[in-house]
């Protein structure tokens, strides 16, 4: 575990969506290596983590991003939205640590972060998708109170699908 003057987590805004990027395309492919093929991760990795999408998350889809700084170096972000889809819930949208920063407290100080949000927002949950086959993150998110809801099948295009379970907990 780190030490806690070490660590910081900050919001991310456009001028520093690099940081994000930086992350995401270390721990991103990582996380699916195993799981998607290689196709599907460059699709997916243009399709969320390009300039475009990261801004539109943000000015138009009111996605907020949060980043870990460890000795001022990016190491792990969150993305969360607040009343995601006029539920009343807050869903985590993305939550990743770079590989050799996982198992080091960091996801739970995100999770903790975005339940303290969604509260300060008034939302009564939080949810996330989750891959299937994703067994690391599923065992996290049970750890974390988390219970599964539903399954489901999304289009992404291109051919492509994302085949998650849909986890919540109540607040």
């Amino acid at each position: 575990m780190y030490a806690c003057g070490v660590m910081k987590i900050s919001i991310i805004n456009q001028s520093n969506i690099w940081e994000i990027q930086k992350v995401a395309s270390k721990a991103w492919p990582e996380a699916f290596k195993d799981i998607l093929s290689e196709d599907q991760i460059i699709y997916m990795m243009e399709m969320m983590y390009s300039n475009n999408a990261l801004n539109e998350q943000i000015n138009v889809m009111e996605h907020r991003y949060f980043i870990v700084h460890n000795n001022d170096i990016p190491v792990a972000y969150m993305s969360i939205e607040h009343n995601s889809s006029g539920t009343g819930k807050t869903k985590i949208h993305k939550a990743y640590i770079l590989p050799e920063h996982q198992r080091m407290g960091i996801g739970k100080l995100l999770f903790e972060r975005a339940f303290e949000e969604a509260k300060t927002r008034g939302d009564m949950a939080v949810y996330l998708n989750v891959n299937k086959y994703n067994e690391r993150a599923i065992a996290f998110y049970n750890k974390m109170g988390f219970v599964l809801v539903k399954e489901e099948v999304i289009d992404i295009g291109n051919g492509f699908v994302m085949d998650d379970y849909v986890f919540e907990k109540n607040l």
